[in-house]
This record gives structure tokens, sequence and C-alpha cells, in this order.
């Protein structure tokens, strides 16, 4: 299963997370609680500002 790890800010809080690019559920902010991940049945789509990387396979 190849995917990549992203580093999102929160929109609302500005709570740094990692989340997984092919998210299979909905990723919460651990802080607010705001979506961060929503799954689209491939990438998932994300919410907020991706600042890097952290991982690629």
């Amino acid at each position: 299963m190849a995917g990549s790890f992203h580093r999102v800010v929160c929109a609302d809080c500005e709570n740094e997370q990692v989340v997984f690019g092919k998210a299979s559920s909905v990723v919460s902010c651990a802080v607010c609680g705001t979506t961060l991940a929503t799954p689209t049945g491939g990438e998932a789509e994300l919410y907020g500002d991706v600042v890097e990387t952290v991982e690629a396979r």
C-alpha cells in the first residue's frame, strides 16, 4: 500500500497533526475537533494547510 503522510495545520486552532494521505475515515483535529481530512475512495481530501510531506512511499 503506497501512500504519504502529511503534516497539516488546523485552520481554526493552528495545531499541527500528521495525517495519512489515503485516510479511510474522517480525521479530526485532536485539539478542537475540526475536520482535517475526509475519505474519497483514493487520496483523502485534506483541509487546512499542508506544511510538509513527512514520509512518502
